[in-house]
């Protein structure tokens, strides 16, 4: 039985944004994506996903809606829309947001890309790579970096993919707190723990959200490659995300669902959640899941630019 899962990030109005080219999916277009899947699918709860896992039936044409980060977007956008006709969405805060009045790398990186050129941004990515290179940092020379992380996907260029590998995962960690520091200051221009509370949803927003019948989920807690770490590290990371939105009442520790940061995974992680409770597992591999044959903790997805309005690349699949 196959599932459309569709993946979200941010749900806003671009235009009137501060950051109107910040990648997301305006308002309106998020309105008419919504009629479309609910005229031509059937919208499912996260709950009848894992029964279907569980061996039971699913209509035809399913399709489960996802939205990653705990952006505020989620509470003032896209819970009103859902409510209103009847549907549910699937949350998945990292606990960092609710815990810290400090903005992941992952949106320091979505929102420095959208102040600028990016050319710009780029240009002085290597030039502060270069400037640190043999000083305290073993960093590889800049065409060997070029030419490895250089290479443009379905949806960025070249560029943007070689600033973010560099500042999520290529360089030292300390160096990229450094870069980050200057970058933020530079292209923001905002008091991190102010630009964190208008970022992300809080604690009573998402509990006023699954009161209402949406589902909360685990998205790690500082929304890090956790197949990328250490076993002991990655254990911590998922073990206080758990233990934290357990304690608040948004999962229960015993029986729930993982959403893999930036889609990263290890046997190892995979290990771990299967023996802590996770019931589910959702992955950033690109296809329609199928109960019947997917690993249940390894579930792949669509994105939101695969439906119309934005195109019909999900029939490819």
């Amino acid at each position: 039985m196959r599932i459309n899962i569709v993946m979200y990030h941010y749900v806003r109005n671009l235009g009137r944004s501060r950051y109107p080219t910040i990648k997301g999916l305006d308002i309106s277009l998020f309105r008419r994506q919504i009629d479309f899947l609910h005229s031509h699918f059937t919208i499912i709860r996260m709950e009848d996903m894992l029964s279907a896992l569980d061996g039971g039936e699913l209509p035809d044409n399913a399709a489960l809606l996802t939205f990653d980060d705990g952006y505020i977007d989620h509470y003032t956008t896209v819970f009103p829309i859902l409510d209103e006709i009847g549907v549910q969405g699937s949350f998945f805060p990292p606990s960092t947001i609710l815990e810290n009045a400090r903005v992941l790398d992952v949106n320091k990186i979505h929102f420095i890309l959208a102040s600028g050129e990016v050319r710009q941004i780029y240009e002085s990515l290597i030039k502060a790579i270069d400037e640190h290179r043999g000083m305290e940092f073993l960093i590889p020379e800049t065409h060997i970096l070029l030419n490895e992380y250089d290479k443009p996907n379905r949806f960025d260029s070249g560029e943007i993919i070689f600033i973010k590998r560099m500042l999520q995962t290529v360089l030292p960690e300390r160096l990229r707190k450094i870069i980050f520091d200057k970058l933020f200051r530079q292209c923001i221009g905002i008091d991190e723990a102010v630009f964190a509370r208008e970022l992300y949803c809080d604690e009573k927003q998402l509990a006023a959200m699954k009161k209402h019948g949406m589902y909360i989920g685990l998205h790690g807690s500082a929304h890090e490659w956790l197949g990328n770490m250490e076993k002991a590290v990655y254990e911590h990371d998922i073990k206080h995300a758990l233990e934290y939105m357990d304690s608040i009442g948004l999962i229960d520790k015993k029986a729930w669902v993982m959403n893999y940061p930036y889609g990263s995974y290890n046997d190892g992680v995979v290990a771990y959640v299967k023996a802590n409770g996770c019931l589910a597992g959702l992955t950033t591999t690109v296809a329609i899941a199928d109960t019947l044959t997917d690993d249940r903790l390894l579930l792949p997805r669509l994105d939101t630019n695969d439906y119309p309005p934005k195109s019909e690349e999900y029939k490819k699949y």
